[in-house]
């Protein structure tokens, strides 16, 4: 049995960052990633952009070069699953029978694209968008596919729509909430989004639910709404979100909450010598109004991934950056500082119609997020309005002519 002194389950941002962030933090041991998927870490923000093309170049994606982890002497056990851990024994073991032993593990293993139940895993067709695989499965069913529809009004769903746009292609959006973004988004900038991806040809239906699937020769020919209505589709994507891959901690008795593993500060869980991070990790967030959540974010994951890296040299410290977030569709460049959640107050600056405004939010008073759309400025100057608590008036964060940054 190969045993490490660091063992990372996960080759996502999260997991790829831990190795790296423990290199640059002088930890001179053992470490190790052990992930399912068969490629080297590669950059996840484009597999819902540009990497739909077949013209991108997957190898220019990676986060290192294969170089970097010989050089560094960070191990990748490629194409392996853990199944199961034993915290006493600090082991964990693999779906090829395998068992690797640890001092410290770190699990980073994301999630998996949540299914719709009345669609069947094995229809062809249907995809879901996680990992490289499933972009290199889309840009080969792309070439022969006419009718195309996306199910999921989030980030995800509405990434893919605009790419395949971009691509010429003509895309049939289905969501269930009355307006896109409804878990993520204020009404202004679900509007403004919808207006937009109107206007480049998507057809979207709101409140909408899949009542069924139907196939032609194991393939996927159309699926029908709950309202009755049919949608031909000979290639269906969906996107509603993801399922933390927890189990393995569950079983081993780790403490959950909102869906994923609970971690403290440190982003240790309840279980001895073991951490999450990314996806999957549940904590409480400074930005977050007291609450236990699961922050699903690039940002989140290196975050994360740099307390973990500082507690095992240590050096540690807690876990209080900024949350912070973008979305690339079409023109547009949405950047996200701070967490909107209960909100009271949404304040437009700038003109919506010029497609460059922001929208802060405030709840008791304070500011506590905003939302930039194609406004940089605003989003680099305003993540001070959010980590300093600003109080300024309504009318004074809508005036354009006063700088952002003098609102702090």
């Amino acid at each position: 049995m190969k045993s490490f002194d660091v063992l990372i389950v996960g080759s996502g941002h999260a997991g790829a960052q831990a190795a790296i962030s423990l290199r640059q933090s002088g930890f001179e041991g053992s470490i190790s990633i052990v992930t399912d998927e068969a490629h080297l870490p590669y950059e996840r923000p484009p597999l819902s952009k540009d990497a739909l093309s077949d013209a991108y170049d997957f190898e220019q994606g990676a986060i290192r070069p294969s170089a970097f982890w010989k050089e560094q002497g960070i191990e990748l056990l490629l194409g392996r699953r853990v199944i199961s851990i034993d915290a006493e024994a600090h082991t964990v073991a693999l779906d090829d029978g395998g068992l690797l032993g640890y001092a410290k593990l770190i699990w980073a293993a994301g999630g998996s694209p949540r299914r719709l139940p009345c669609v069947p895993d094995d229809l062809h067709g249907v995809h879901y968008l996680r990992n490289r695989a499933h972009a290199e499965a889309i840009q080969i069913a792309l070439s022969r596919a006419t009718n195309i529809v996306v199910v999921g009004g989030g980030y995800i769903g509405l990434e893919v729509a605009a790419a395949l746009v971009n691509l010429g292609r003509t895309v049939t959006l289905v969501e269930t909430s009355p307006r896109l973004l409804s878990r993520s988004a204020s009404e202004p900038l679900s509007d403004f989004l919808h207006a937009e991806h109107t206007r480049q040809g998507v057809d979207i239906r709101l409140n909408a639910k899949v009542a069924a699937v139907e196939a032609q020769d194991g393939v996927v020919a159309s699926l029908t709404l709950e309202d009755g209505e049919n949608l031909p589709a000979d290639l269906l994507l969906i996107g509603i979100g993801i399922d933390p891959l927890i189990d393995p901690l569950q079983q081993a008795g780790a403490e959950l909450g909102a869906g994923g593993v609970l971690v403290d500060s440190r982003c240790r869980t309840t279980l001895p010598d073991v951490y999450a991070i990314g996806d999957c990790a549940a904590h409480v967030n400074a930005y977050g109004d007291g609450r236990v959540l699961r922050l699903e974010s690039v940002q989140n994951a290196h975050d994360q991934a740099a307390v973990v890296a500082a507690e095992l040299v240590g050096k540690g410290a807690d876990y209080d950056a900024l949350p912070w977030f973008w979305s690339d569709q079409y023109d547009l460049k949405l950047q996200t500082a701070g967490l909107s959640l209960d909100f009271d107050r949404a304040i437009v600056r700038g003109d919506i119609a010029s497609r460059s405004f922001s929208i802060v939010y405030k709840r008791d008073g304070v500011v506590i997020a905003l939302d930039c759309i194609n406004a940089p400025r605003d989003y680099i100057q305003g993540r001070s309005l959010v980590t300093r608590r600003s109080t300024a008036s309504d009318e004074t964060i809508a005036d354009v002519t006063s700088p952002i940054k003098s609102l702090a």
